[in-house]
């Protein structure tokens, strides 16, 4: 999606010069995107990115860091995974780097989470594994109800490592598991913002929070529109439903309306879009609102009880179908 790729070139082109952060970011990368092989009997370290771009850069990183000349290869796209893609690998002294990298531990065994050392580093460090792993595995939808920042995790165990060292730098992320793959997501607005800038995608942050609040601005004036509309419709079906009401109590009643009655009545039905307030100025003498709404109350409450005392149809039996409310 054009999001991901915008954050992802930015992130591509920035250059920590730390060496810890470098190393961070290096590490959580080599995790997320594949991490150790075992290829004719030895340990591999090999990672599978989506641009050329991200593959030459870890391969400058991984000898400039550790003195190893990996092996780019250009991969088609087969099976699930669409699209070419590129793989960096290490066979010879794989093993070295991987221990090197954190990758294995002491005793040779796999780490399935991510080295302690990162993720409980430095604020920069913790920041750099961030970059590395959405770098590896990370994507970013279109701000709205659905929106996400998102990186797909090799474990549940390196999935908990990222929300621990997300959670270190402020941002409320959540490990969750999606069809099998284990995930660490971050949904509130404001937190993925946080997030772009902490991993030090200021661009597509600024971006990212614009394209957001203009959206935020469009819902509004949508929820407004739809709250008029619905008032319109609901004023609409009042009046008609008034108007019906007081038709039938002029009549029920016939000649035997009260004068100061019937004036309220016919008001009524002379404009039937106006409130009680407008009501009253065009009366003659002005009435105010109350005593508007009072005549006409009179009114149907007089022709309702003649219509009980007759067994004839009231004035709400006048009411269409549908302005009920």
């Amino acid at each position: 999606m054009p999001l991901t790729a915008d954050v992802k070139a930015e992130l591509i082109a920035l250059r920590d010069p730390r060496p810890t952060a470098r190393i961070a970011e290096l590490t959580a990368l080599l995790r997320f995107s594949g991490g150790l092989h075992s290829i004719a009997n030895r340990v591999a370290v090999e990672a599978e990115l989506d641009s050329d771009l991200l593959a030459r850069r870890v391969a400058r990183d991984v000898m400039e860091l550790y003195g190893v000349r990996p092996e780019l290869v250009h991969v088609q796209g087969s099976g699930g995974r669409s699209g070419s893609h590129y793989a960096v690998r290490v066979i010879e002294g794989g093993e070295t780097l991987a221990r090197q990298t954190g990758l294995l531990d002491q005793r040779r065994r796999a780490v399935r989470g991510l080295p302690n050392k990162l993720t409980t580093g430095a604020r920069p460090d913790l920041a750099a594994v961030w970059r590395g792993a959405f770098l590896a595995a990370g994507a970013l939808s279109d701000p709205g109800r659905s929106a996400a920042l998102e990186i797909a995790c090799p474990s549940p165990e390196a999935a908990m490592a990222l929300v621990g060292a997300a959670h270190r730098l402020g941002i409320p992320a959540k490990a969750r598991e999606v069809r099998g793959v284990p995930r660490v997501v971050v949904r509130d607005g404001e937190a993925i913002r946080t997030t772009l800038a902490e991993m030090g995608a200021q661009r597509a942050a600024a971006e990212w929070d614009q394209l957001r609040q203009r959206r935020e601005v469009r819902a509004g004036v949508n929820r407004l529109v739809n709250f008029d509309d619905a008032n319109l419709r609901r004023s609409a079906q009042a009046a008609v439903a008034a108007c019906a009401r007081v038709e039938r109590a002029l009549e029920i009643l016939g000649d035997e309306v009260p004068d100061h009655l019937r004036e309220a009545g016919d008001l009524r039905l002379a404009h039937r879009d106006a409130s009680l307030d407008e009501l009253g100025h065009h009366a003659d003498p002005p009435l105010t609102k109350d005593a508007v709404a009072g005549r006409i109350r009179r009114l149907l409450a007089m022709a309702d009880k003649k219509a009980e005392i007759e067994g004839i149809p009231d004035t709400e039996s006048a009411v269409p179908i549908g302005a009920e409310d």
